[in-house]
């Protein structure tokens, strides 16, 4: 099993648990709408560049969109730690969630400079 696969398998997942966490927070007061709009967006495109970054039409083109997954993981977890925070959903809750959006960015950096480490030579 390649890396490309497990991240590409291991974001999808992380979507479907976003997707879920945001028809949750969709349900609650206009704080939360919000929070669900933005999280919602971020979450669900960490997966969405990694497809594209597959496709990609040179090795530039796959290390930005693999840069940009990493950036909306970022952002991602930048959401979910807010509404920890906020106190919205508890840190317990979010946990799991946290940690996965962590790896995938430890993931993504690690891609992204072996990426870039190849596109030098």
């Amino acid at each position: 099993m390649n890396v490309e696969w497990k991240i590409t398998e291991r974001s999808f997942q992380f979507a479907v648990r976003i997707v879920r966490l945001c028809q949750f927070l969709e349900k609650q007061d206009r704080v939360s709408r919000t929070l669900a709009s933005q999280l919602l967006r971020s979450g669900t495109s960490v997966g969405a560049n990694i497809e594209e970054a597959q496709a990609g039409q040179s090795k530039a083109d796959f290390t930005a969109k693999m840069s940009i997954a990493r950036k909306e993981a970022r952002e991602t977890h930048y959401w979910l730690k807010l509404l920890a925070s906020s106190e919205i959903i508890t840190e317990e809750k979010l946990g799991e969630l946290l940690q996965e959006a962590d790896e995938l960015v430890r993931i993504l950096t690690s891609i992204v400079k072996s990426a870039q480490i190849r596109n030098e030579s």
